[in-house]
């Protein structure tokens, strides 16, 4: 389709290789230089390393223990690259950077083919600087690969009934939306774009052609028929086997982790606004900013759009799906961000230069203010450290080093604002958010590394205990597995800390050599905490060591389920 003619100038093409150059860089900047960190990287490193290391990939388990949380398909991506890499320390990242190349790509691409190629690199662009988008696609958490399934899902629709008729495009998404949901639950949102679909596209074309045919029920199909690879050996299994253990993750990751969840969430409990407004300002700006700027060029072109209508009616789709839950986290949106993206970008090119000044000047002049702002951070962490927060204190070290870069970084922001002024201005602001994931990924990560793991603590313990010595643990991170170079015994992540408590006791009464490895902080009833030994700090926490002088003589109640001794395969995976 020709880029329609709007009368603004076509962005220099010249800057736009060595910022998708930039940009590719940055995703993959600092892989292999830190270890996974608290809360959710852990925990999903170590269930692919339990994979790899048994070779049991049907169920997953953490600890010995399985973990009925989250689908596998995410476990099984970075299992895979530590099996081809054989470094946990690059594979558990790769996912994610990966997936989030594959999203710019598709929004790309689909921009591309929708409205032409200005607007395909403005999405781009603003997807790459809008915060939210690189802070997932440079993570280890689940939703940077739900997004881009779900984006791909999108794409195979929107090719189908917007540009089509694609049948391959239209199969391709069913199959994207059980990957989706074999990720995370929520895969399935792609199906929210066939309402407004079906209110404006009878047709996928001015042709005449028919989008809507018998067949695409076949659509479903492929989707329950994706699904099925995953659960049917698992229900198999479990039938075959039907043991406690597995009936009871069955029963929690198809039941209790979606539908339960959704309705009667047990975490993360938000009002019913939470998303307009706490995540969305922060999450999504400029996004946010522009689609509240541009509100009269959105209304003035919406009926002469379908895909726009299409796109942003999904997008508020989405928003309330999540808003009619209880539970609500920022990361939960991330899925309905790459089209908003595209449809705002859009509506930026049919503005006439004239009506886009204030947005420019708003975004232009927040830019120039972060980079003043961390020039004067990194001043007064060079000149005055002692004037810095006091929970700064903890890392005075990591921010003397980090300052030189954090200096250079500010200067780079302001810079880009007051001598690239004549560039365009989502180039400005991508290159922007380039640069600050450059000196994150090469800079921050090392320099911060020791402190966000348990390498001391574990260190202090070896140097305590025999190489022999049994040691199990409460209230702990998984990192703490990860880290270890001997076996260690824990009572059930599943299992309430009293529950936990009770079974630990009967633990080392059976064996009073046994040693058991806690947080300082905890209210424990079965044990003397006047007998702790101090190991060090981990995760802003104390973690004590308690031997058999800490035993009190009772402790009421029954011992819990067994314990779980984990023995790592391979020592010293994250050196």
């Amino acid at each position: 389709m020709p880029y329609p003619d709007t009368g603004n100038p076509r962005p220099a093409a010249s800057w736009w290789p060595w910022i998708v150059a930039l940009t590719i860089v940055a995703l993959f900047a600092g892989i292999g230089l830190r270890a996974p960190w608290p809360a959710d990287e852990p925990r999903f490193a170590q269930v692919a390393r339990e994979m790899v290391d048994s070779g049991q990939w049907l169920f997953p388990t953490r600890g010995g223990e399985f973990y009925p949380d989250k689908p596998p398909l995410f476990m099984w991506l970075i299992a895979l690259f530590y099996g081809l890499t054989g470094q946990l320390k690059i594979a558990f990242l790769l996912p994610s950077a990966l997936a989030g190349l594959g999203t710019l790509w598709l929004v790309f691409d689909l921009g591309r083919r929708l409205w032409g190629e200005n607007v395909a690199r403005s999405a781009v662009l603003a997807l790459v600087f809008t915060p939210q988008f690189l802070l997932q696609a440079k993570g280890a958490q689940i939703d940077a690969v739900l997004c881009f399934w779900i984006t791909l899902g999108c794409y195979g629709l929107v090719r189908h009934f917007l540009i089509g008729p694609a049948w391959g495009w239209y199969a391709a998404s069913w199959v994207a939306m059980a990957l989706g949901i074999m990720t995370k639950g929520v895969g399935f949102l792609p199906v929210l774009m066939l309402i407004p679909l079906a209110v404006w596209r009878a047709c996928a074309d001015g042709s005449g052609r028919p989008a809507w045919r018998l067949r695409a029920w076949w659509g479903p199909v492929l989707m329950l028929g994706t699904l099925a690879l995953w659960l049917a050996p698992m229900w198999l299994v479990t039938e075959r086997v039907h043991s406690p253990e597995l009936l009871a993750y069955r029963d929690n990751i198809l039941f209790r982790q979606t539908a339960e969840r959704y309705a009667h969430a047990w975490h993360h409990i938000q009002p019913w606004h939470y998303y307009l407004t706490t995540a969305l300002p922060g999450m999504w700006f400029p996004l946010v900013a522009l689609f509240l700027l541009q509100m009269r060029s959105i209304k003035r072109l919406w009926p002469s759009s379908a895909a726009l209508r299409v796109l942003l009616s999904w997008v508020a789709l989405v928003l309330l799906f999540f808003s009619a839950s209880p539970g609500k986290r920022e990361v939960y949106i991330l899925p309905a961000l790459p089209m908003f993206a595209l449809a705002l970008a859009w509506v930026w090119e049919q503005v006439p230069l004239q009506g886009r000044r204030a947005a420019a000047l708003l975004l232009r002049a927040a830019l120039l203010l972060m980079g003043l702002l961390l020039t004067s951070l990194a001043a007064v962490a060079l000149l005055a450290p002692d004037r810095l927060p006091s929970r700064a204190a903890d890392y005075a070290e990591a921010l003397a080093t980090l300052a030189p870069g954090l200096l250079l970084l500010g200067l780079a922001l302001a810079g880009i604002v007051l001598l690239l002024r004549t560039r365009a201005l989502f180039e400005q602001l991508a290159l922007a958010s380039v640069l600050s994931w450059l000196y994150i990924g090469f800079w921050v990560w090392p320099t911060i590394d020791p402190h966000r793991t348990p390498r001391a603590v574990l260190q202090q313990l070896e140097r305590r205990l025999a190489p022999d010595a049994e040691v199990g643990m409460l209230d702990f991170k998984e990192q703490f597995l990860l880290f270890a170079d001997r076996p260690l015994v824990h009572f059930s992540y599943l299992a309430p800390l009293a529950e936990q408590e009770r079974s630990a006791w009967h633990w080392m009464r059976a064996a009073p050599a046994r040693v058991l490895l806690v947080p300082g902080h905890l209210a424990l009833r079965c044990f003397d905490l006047t007998q702790q030994r101090m190991l060090g700090q981990a995760h802003r926490r104390d973690w004590v060591l308690l031997d058999a002088a800490a035993l009190r003589a009772h402790c009421d109640g029954a011992a819990g389920r067994a314990p779980y001794r984990y023995v790592p395969v391979n020592k010293a995976v994250l050196p």
